[in-house]
């Protein structure tokens, strides 16, 4: 027996997986957010949309200068960069990230630290012992900062953020769509 099934149905079920395939996607895999604030200046904006890959971390080591969002204490969502990874002091002097007393150049801050006036530091002086009372980031933990260091509240306020609180790794600025780019690229 030779059963014909109607082309209604048929689209139905197409429509139904594309569906449940969408959602799938957007709930475990990737996640659109809406960029708030000034704090990475110059590389995101107020209202950039971006992609968040919320399973990367699951395969993958944060590496230092990834753009990263995460449950920061305050029960909302922060974006900001990677400086300082588990089991590395580190300390900014004259400007300067160093990384267990090794210079660090952060070439993402060039354009910003070119509108300075004068000697003023983008980022003031710290140690993470002044800040935090640790000699070491713990391990599964980092020290996270926002680009635009003068208005940014993150690992100097809040302290190292715990890989836990990662929501994921921020990959792609897909509008508005004369900013469309891929961040974290080296």
């Amino acid at each position: 027996m030779n059963v014909r099934k109607s082309p209604t149905t048929e689209w139905a079920k197409i429509i139904s997986l594309a569906l449940l395939i969408t959602i799938a996607v957007r709930i475990f895999l990737l996640a659109p957010i809406i960029v708030e604030g000034h704090s990475m200046q110059p590389t995101l904006d107020t209202g950039d949309k971006m992609i968040v890959n919320q399973v990367g971390y699951t395969f993958l080591k944060p590496e230092r200068f990834d753009i990263v969002v995460f449950h920061a204490p305050s029960g909302k969502d922060y974006i900001k960069r990677i400086v300082g990874l588990p089991g590395e002091s580190l300390s900014y002097e004259s400007d300067t990230l160093y990384i267990d007393g090794n210079p660090v150049d952060e070439p993402f801050l060039d354009k910003l630290k070119a509108t300075l006036h004068g000697e003023q530091p983008l980022t003031g002086d710290f140690t993470l012992k002044e800040l935090t009372g640790l000699d070491a980031i713990p391990e599964g933990h980092y020290f996270v900062m926002g680009d635009n260091r003068r208005l940014s509240k993150d690992s100097r306020d809040i302290g190292v953020v715990a890989k836990t609180e990662f929501i994921g790794k921020a990959n792609l600025i897909f509008y508005p769509l004369d900013n469309m780019t891929i961040v974290n690229k080296k």
